[in-house]
């Protein structure tokens, strides 16, 4: 079975690269060898490889720089999802996509279900769920995929900028106002894994298990991390004054993936840890 891997060098496209090529041939592209935006590019590169599935790792994820760069971000998170369903659609190709906890808007007080209603807060979000529109639009053979908090080896997460900021600083101020669901780009391939196995379809929440507030992990990295002598203090997300709004609560509800699979997502805190171990090896 032949993959098409768009954003393959990215934070989780590494780790899917690295995962399913164990299983798959698989072929990655990044931004410096297609532009999913155009739909030249996606039509030729899907034409030429013709895999049985494509997956789109590709984002733009700096949130607050979507709030700037509104074009850029909605070429990336929604454009290219209508020419990639697009070019597939004549051949019936199955499309595995990530979008984001982001599409809430965190006024709920339980874990959002893949059925809730979706009313973005910020211009990410936005683009994200018009992405998911587009795919649901133009394909009826594709697997969504909504997952928050993602860290991976590569590229810039939370981990591994509060353990760059304690070696600079003894002091870190984290927000306590956010509450959702680290999750472990490993854990969540590992779930893409099974799922592309079953050739499961529609939509599925995938995160680890528990939740937390970015104040909670800052410190639980920091214990895990053995790092001493850092001072970290709870504040209102107010108080940073970021261009882009977050979701005061974003938890996804996974059950429908236990469900499914029968498979149970470890909780944040031991995923937390292999991933230190691995960064630390």
């Amino acid at each position: 079975m032949k993959i098409l891997l768009f954003g393959h060098r990215g934070m989780l496209g590494s780790v899917l690269f690295l995962q399913l090529e164990r299983r798959y041939e698989v072929i990655g592209l990044d931004k410096d060898e297609i532009d999913i935006a155009s739909a030249v590019d996606c039509s030729r590169a899907i034409n030429c490889y013709a895999p049985d599935i494509i997956i789109n790792a590709a984002a733009y994820t700096n949130v607050d720089a979507c709030e700037k760069n509104k074009t850029d971000c909605f070429n990336v998170n929604a454009e290219a999802l209508k020419n990639i369903a697009q070019s597939s659609r004549e051949k019936n190709i199955y499309i595995i996509h990530f979008s984001t906890d982001y599409v809430f808007d965190g006024e709920n007080k339980k874990p959002y279900r893949e059925d809730h209603p979706c009313n973005p807060i910020n211009t990410y979000g936005a683009s994200k769920l018009a992405g998911e529109r587009y795919l649901q639009d133009l394909s009826t053979n594709y697997l969504l995929i909504r997952t928050s908090w993602l860290y991976g080896i590569n590229g810039k997460n939370f981990v591994r900028t509060i353990i760059e900021k304690a070696r600079t600083t003894d002091k870190l101020e984290v927000v306590d106002d956010q509450i959702g669901s680290p999750t472990s780009a490993k854990d969540l391939t590992s779930a893409v894994e099974i799922l592309i196995r079953t050739q499961a379809k529609g939509t599925f929440h995938i995160t680890n298990r528990g939740t937390c507030s970015w104040y909670q992990f800052a410190k639980k990295i920091l214990q895990e991390a053995g790092i001493t002598g850092v001072e970290v203090s709870s504040i209102k997300s107010d108080k940073l004054m970021r261009p882009a709004k977050r979701p005061a609560y974003s938890v996804l509800s996974i059950q429908k993936f236990i469900d499914a699979t029968g498979k149970i997502m470890q909780p944040w805190q031991l995923a937390l840890q292999e991933y230190l171990r691995n960064i630390k090896h």
